[in-house]
């Protein structure tokens, strides 16, 4: 390995007063260190290969700042940065790793037991910060959750962001309380028995202090992503680009211990080499994981429904563990709202949302009005716990106009209904935070950008943005702190009224899942899924050897009666959600049915109904 390439990059204080500092600069003649505490100073770096600047420095303590400057004239901040206490363009600040670990104990869960609960920093509590999530891990865990999924925390310009334009990928953001705080809440969360999953972005750097393309060609362009440029993944010197983004990796968790990584919008990463970038990151993560007897997971968001992200590479896949299904959401969706614009417009059938739950994909090569072409690849063969599938989530909340929930769009029945068709899924769910208490507040698109055309821009791209959907008004300002202010969850809802009717609902699905475990864990293989278009009912019926559900679905708007195929025997219902203690209107669905082959249900709208047999009954 060529000198520099066997050390971490950036700085790496290595104890009595020293410091290892490495960057990657090819096309700089001279680079430096630039000490600016707690004594300032210039210290030349040597040159090794393949571009690598590097040198022990004595008399540098955690907390000193520096920048590097390249060919004694520019100075920027270090791309691998940890800290960078003073913003974007501030200096860079030497971390001391070492972290008094209390969770020794813990060797991460199964994906099949994952129900992931999506949050916000800056917006979760009223301190929009990490420790402010310390006292609400216990809820969590009461009411089912099993991992705490945190929106991007790499270091972006200002205090106010949903994360995506991160620009320091090593940096935990300063206003959520830096890197020690981050450890504090993952080993807390350990400790309660709950994973940590981290939103990572390799697709793209945000635009305002990104200063990677000084340092190197970390930037190619013979590709565009919608954010502007793309990384170079597969072209001259991308072996580097491609060491940081892996090296971030491992980062995190190795020297956080974060149980898995969440990998924004992958489609976005254009990488035609052999090897790809998101194959060689798995295998790296997937490593790291052997070393450390854990379990890894590296779990992407796409939305070109292609399995070749959670195939095997031996069966020419990339080896990630799991992958979105936007699919599921969309059915289930527009079955609620009705909504048909923009990509919406491929779906509302029950027909579509059937297929949703045999396979994880809806379009799996069919042709898609909305994209003018064929559209994906078959999921059929695919196991169902390497699909996450949700009701709501930022993106789906956070890219609407005004950054609605279904708290504001869906009927309190519909609600109920969107829940237990997500918890109740063979897939792994997810909750966006609050959903689970009905929270009113929006989450709409919010920046505090220190560059005011940078603003301006965004201004108008979040205007352009919704004129596929054909919405009216004006998309709130993303740079008011207001817009900010009014996305913060008031979790004193759900102590009261229909709020905390809808909480009790949610803790209700939850420990229904995880005692019907061994049915969700099951294959399609042992699922059977019938879609009565007319009706509007779904049927579901899962099986193993020694019990058995059944789930109907109803999104009809009117009582309806069906005949549906129940296996011989006698069925136990197990939740209703048209029964008056979940403040339904009652429910005509018996107790016990005794079925010889088939039972007729008479259906109110909007409403499921589970009924098991055997074991569990």
């Amino acid at each position: 390995m060529s000198l520099g390439q066997d050390w971490r990059l950036g700085a790496t204080y290595l104890g009595e007063g020293q410091c290892r500092f490495v960057v990657w600069a090819p096309v700089s003649h001279t680079v430096e260190v630039h000490i600016l505490a707690p004594a300032e100073r210039l210290v030349p770096l040597a040159r090794g290969e393949r571009g690598y600047y590097h040198a022990v420095v004595d008399g540098v303590e955690p907390g000193s700042l520096y920048f590097y400057r390249l060919d004694q004239q520019r100075e920027h901040p270090d791309p691998a940065s940890q800290s960078q206490p003073q913003d974007v363009h501030g200096p860079s600040q030497v971390v001391d790793t070492w972290f008094p670990w209390q969770d020794q104990g813990w060797f991460g869960l199964p994906l099949q037991q994952y129900v992931l609960y999506e949050l916000h920093v800056g917006t979760y509590t009223p301190e929009g910060t990490l420790a402010g999530i310390l006292p609400h891990l216990g809820a969590l865990r009461e009411l089912g959750v099993t991992a705490v999924e945190l929106m991007p925390v790499a270091q972006f310009p200002g205090s106010r962001n949903w994360g995506y334009d991160g620009v320091y990928p090593f940096a935990v953001q300063r206003s959520y309380g830096g890197p020690e705080a981050l450890k504090r809440l993952v080993n807390a969360c350990h400790q309660q028995g709950l994973a940590v999953v981290l939103d990572v972005v390799y697709n793209h750097l945000g635009p305002e202090g990104n200063y990677l393309g000084e340092f190197g060609p970390y930037f190619t362009d013979r590709y565009k992503t919608p954010w502007g440029s793309a990384l170079n993944f597969d072209g001259p010197y991308s072996d580097e680009v491609r060491r940081l983004f892996i090296e971030n990796a491992r980062y995190w968790v190795t020297d956080f211990h974060i149980d898995a990584l969440r990998l924004d919008a992958v489609h976005a990463i254009v990488d035609q080499s052999a090897q790809p970038f998101l194959q060689e990151m798995a295998m790296a993560v997937h490593a790291q994981a052997e070393r450390l007897n854990r379990r890894m997971y590296v779990i992407a968001e796409s939305n070109l429904n292609d399995t070749r992200l959670i195939r095997t590479p031996e069966l020419g896949g990339y080896g990630l563990d799991a992958q979105w299904s936007d699919d599921f959401h969309h059915a289930l969706h527009v079955l609620l709202t009705c909504e048909r614009t923009g990509y919406y417009q491929d779906f509302g059938r029950l027909q579509h949302l059937a297929k949703a739950w045999r396979e994880g994909f809806v379009y799996g090569g069919e042709y898609s009005a909305y994209r003018q072409r064929r559209h994906g690849n078959s999921s059929r063969h695919i196991p169902a716990h390497q699909f996450i599938v949700c009701a709501q989530n930022h993106d789906q909340v956070g890219n609407r106009m005004r950054g609605e929930r279904l708290s504001q769009l869906v009927a309190f029945e519909g609600r109920k209904l969107a829940a237990g068709t997500v918890l109740l899924s063979p897939f792994i769910p997810l909750l966006f935070m609050g959903e689970e208490y009905d929270e009113t507040a929006p989450f709409p698109y919010f920046i505090s950008h220190l560059d005011p055309a940078l603003v301006a821009a965004v201004r108008r791209g979040r205007h352009d943005e919704f004129a596929a959907f054909r919405w009216q008004g004006e998309p709130p300002d993303p740079q008011d702190e207001t817009t900010f202010r009014q996305a913060r969850l008031d979790h004193t809802r759900r102590q009261t009224g229909q709020h905390r009717v809808l909480y009790d609902f949610y803790k209700e699905l939850l420990r229904l899942r995880k005692a019907l475990l061994p049915l969700a864990q099951l294959s399609q293989d042992a699922m059977d899924v019938l879609g009565y278009e007319q009706k509007r009912v779904l049927f579901v019926r899962r099986w193993n050897e020694n019990e058995a559900a059944v789930l109907v679905f109803h999104f009809g708007l009117v009582t309806t009666s069906v005949t549906l195929p129940l296996p011989p025997g006698r069925w136990h219902k197990r939740c209703d959600s048209a029964e008056e203690r979940w403040q339904g209107s009652g429910s005509p669905v018996p107790m016990e049915l005794l079925s010889a082959g088939e039972a007729l249900l008479t259906l109110s709208p909007i409403m499921f109904v589970l009924f098991v047999s055997g074991q569990t009954a």
